[in-house]
């Protein structure tokens, strides 16, 4: 079966270097636009019976972002592609899990059945917000975690009396999984969150005095809750505070609020492309690119996902 990958607005950057890691070159499609803002599709290559992929994370602008995917597996399907395969670095709309009060929706779910309805067969994915979002899907999702090459770059630093902070309860199990890989001890940080994009710091579980501390998150959005838990954990006695988190949204003002924290150095992937004024002094960009291109070929050869984080 053929290998095709092919590529929205989203991340092309992302795309070029996964096809230059896997040896090929993208597949042409032309996305653009009418006048009235619709989303105009074309694949340029034949598709016949190939496995196809479309590198597309569904990051800010998400519904465009989103729209240019769904249409795209779509116009695959009416090209008799064999296999669709979504690969999304980020998976947008991944906070709206679950009802957290009444009468609100639960959009992660409505998204995986959009991209079933579209077409798609497979979806490839990294650092979900919720791991119980590949439950939402009656198709196969192969999850990725951006912790090995995050892991590689703080251990080449060679940083000493090192403690991992969670910010929140919800990502213990994450961070207790760094914590080992890194045999560093262990600090969570309970918080309430009054509402959306808005958090005030209660309390730091564990010692993180006089200690060089690494705070893991799954993605950095306005970066209000990770300067906030930087500033409680420097209060505490911390010597050094690092951040990290896959997928860098950094809406807003976020930047700027980093660059204005007590932060040494927040390290994220290239998940999500940043603002064309790119990163600040203080931020790290890896590149996922060989990750996704060993996982790509993996489900083409039909070999285990599961072998890249043993």
């Amino acid at each position: 079966m053929k290998l095709k990958i092919l590529s929205g607005n989203a991340n092309v950057e992302l795309a070029k270097q996964i096809t230059k890691k896997l040896g090929t070159e993208l597949s042409e499609v032309k996305v653009g636009r009418f006048s009235d803002g619709e989303i105009q599709v074309k694949i340029v290559d034949n598709v016949r019976g190939a496995d196809c992929y479309i590198i597309q994370p569904t990051s800010s602008p998400v519904n465009e972002n989103l729209m240019e995917l769904l249409i795209i597996a779509d116009a695959l399907k009416r090209s008799s592609a064999k296999r669709i395969t979504a690969v999304m670095p980020y998976y947008g709309y991944g906070r709206q899990d679950r009802k957290s009060e009444p009468r609100v929706p639960i959009t992660a779910r409505l998204v995986a059945n959009l991209l079933a309805t579209a077409g798609i067969t497979r979806v490839l994915t990294m650092d979900l917000h919720a791991g119980q979002i590949q439950g939402f899907f009656d198709i196969p999702v192969d999850h990725l975690y951006g912790t090995p090459v995050i892991l590689t770059h703080f251990q080449e630093k060679k940083l000493q009396d090192v403690v991992i902070v969670s910010p929140d309860a919800g990502g213990v199990e994450r961070a207790r999984a760094f914590a080992k890989h890194f045999n560093a001890d262990l600090a969570i940080v309970d918080k309430r969150r009054p509402r959306p994009n808005e958090a005030a710091i209660m309390n730091i579980i564990g010692d993180v005095k006089d200690k060089t501390c690494i705070i893991l998150d799954d993605m950095v959005d306005t970066a209000g809750t990770l300067t906030k838990v930087a500033a409680a954990i420097k209060e505490k006695g911390a010597a050094k505070v690092y951040a990290t988190a896959s997928h860098g949204v950094l809406s807003g003002s976020a930047k700027q609020k980093i660059q204005d924290s007590c932060i040494e150095e927040l390290v994220i992937t290239d998940s999500i492309p940043l603002s064309k004024d790119g990163p600040n002094d203080k931020m790290v960009v890896l590149s996922i690119a060989s990750m996704l291109a060993e996982a790509i070929m993996r489900i083409s050869n039909d070999e285990s996902i599961s072998a890249l984080f043993l």
